[in-house]
C-alpha cells in the first residue's frame, strides 16, 4: 500500500514539474509578441488594449478587472473574430496558466500584440467591477 502511494505522489511529481516546464518554455516564446506582465505593468499600460477575462461567466460576474469584457477560454476559438488583431490584447485568467495557452493559440492566429496579467486575477489588486 505505501508503495503504491509513493508511485502515485511521484507520478503526480513528474506531472506537476512537465507542466510547469512546458508552461515556461511557451512563455519564453511568447516575449515576441509581448508576454507576461506584472500587475502595476498591466495596469499601467491597459487603457488602450482590449482586456479580457478567460474565466468562466459565473467567476467574471464575483468580480473582474474593470474595463474587462468576458471570453472565457473554452469559447475562444469560436469568438476570436471578436477582438482586433491589430490592438494590443491584455488576458487574464484565474492563475495565468490558461492565459499562456490563450496567448499561443491566438499567435497562431495572427495576433501580434499579447499580454498576460502575472499570476493571474489572484494576484491582481487593481479597479474591479462585480455584476
Amino acid at each position: 500500500m505505501i508503495q503504491l502511494l509513493i508511485v502515485v505522489l511521484g507520478l503526480g511529481l513528474i506531472f506537476w514539474a512537465a507542466s510547469w516546464g512546458f508552461t515556461q518554455f511557451q512563455k519564453s516564446r511568447l516575449k515576441s509578441v509581448g508576454g507576461e506582465l506584472d500587475p502595476e505593468a498591466f495596469e499601467k499600460t491597459m487603457r488602450k488594449a482590449q482586456i479580457i477575462d478567460l474565466r468562466e461567466k459565473k467567476d467574471f460576474d464575483a468580480g473582474h478587472v474593470l474595463g474587462a469584457r468576458n471570453l472565457p477560454y473554452t469559447v475562444l476559438k469560436t469568438r476570436m473574430s471578436e477582438l482586433r488583431p491589430d490592438l494590443p490584447v491584455y488576458m487574464y485568467d484565474l492563475t495565468g496558466q490558461l492565459s499562456v495557452r490563450a496567448a499561443t493559440r491566438m499567435k497562431k492566429a495572427g495576433f501580434t500584440s499579447l499580454y498576460f496579467l502575472k499570476g493571474g486575477y489572484d494576484n491582481w489588486s487593481g479597479k474591479t467591477k462585480k455584476k
